[in-house]
């Protein structure tokens, strides 16, 4: 049961990620696309947190294996990083 919440979480993030890096703006006009860009990578870094947290009491409590860390771990760095360094420019 642990396993399916965290892979629930985990796909939301994985989706939220996605769309981050799919809003790309046109021209310099766009502000929108790039607050929804960074909005999305917001949420999907703070799910992907939730989602560690979850991962830390579920392993703690030895329900899972140590190798779940590695999910959010791959989550949170690419929505770090579209909120740094490859952020959307105008």
């Amino acid at each position: 049961m642990c396993g399916l919440v965290l892979t629930v979480g985990h796909l939301g993030a994985a989706y939220l990620v996605v769309i981050a890096y799919l809003a790309e703006p046109v021209g310099p006009w766009e502000h929108e696309t790039v607050a929804h860009s960074d909005f999305a990578a917001g949420i999907g870094l703070v799910v992907s947190g939730v989602a560690a947290v979850m991962t830390w009491v579920f392993v703690r409590a030895e329900w899972l294996s140590g190798r779940w860390y590695a999910a959010p771990a791959l989550l949170a760095a690419p929505a770090l990083l579209r909120l740094t360094l490859l952020a959307p420019e105008l």
